[in-house]
């Protein structure tokens, strides 16, 4: 089976969605852009915030696993995925199926800066004292996991983002 869509995994901030946007542009009208959170936000009919507080992690993964299997049914597609989609092994065999899995990585650095500037308040995982240390604590757990399902892998600290989606588009071949 060919590959015809691209999910874009990797924690927060590292550039999902607005290089997810921009793929789109590049690769023309044939392709669309979805967030599994916003298909998440979708199905539960209120914010990530607020499933988080008001039913916990636990449920919201539940969601995230069912955004996951829809969108891996979509042909042409940009999946933009919630940085926590590679806790379940079964989101991943799902968008294996049809989607190059690109990670998206940046420095611990970047990672917070971007973050503060954004407001974590919006960033449940992050709304913590010290966000730094938790994003540090995170990614020590999750970034075996995310290398060891990516087909390929991209920093984007310090990178455009033009030059990113170009590098997805040869890397991948999708356009051919």
């Amino acid at each position: 089976m060919t590959k015809n869509s691209i999910a874009l995994i990797g924690f927060m901030a590292t550039g999902k969605t607005i290089i997810g946007k921009e793929l789109v542009k590049q690769l023309g009208n044939d392709y669309q852009f979805i967030e599994t959170d916003q298909m998440v936000v979708k199905m539960a009919g209120k914010s990530i915030n607020k499933i988080f507080k008001e039913e916990g992690e636990l449920i919201f993964r539940r969601y995230e696993k069912d955004a996951c299997k829809n969108a891996s049914n979509l042909k042409k597609t940009v999946v933009s995925c919630g940085g926590g989609v590679i806790l379940n092994e079964k989101n991943i065999r799902n968008l294996k199926k049809k989607c190059y899995i690109i990670l998206l990585t940046a420095t611990t650095d970047e990672i917070y800066n971007r973050i503060m500037r954004n407001g974590k308040k919006k960033r449940p995982l992050v709304d913590k004292e010290n966000p730094k240390k938790e994003i540090e604590n995170i990614l020590q757990y999750r970034e075996p996991l995310y290398r060891s399902v990516a087909d390929i892998t991209i920093d984007t600290t310090n990178k455009e983002i033009i030059e990113i989606v170009h590098e997805i588009i040869t890397k991948t071949k999708i356009n051919e």
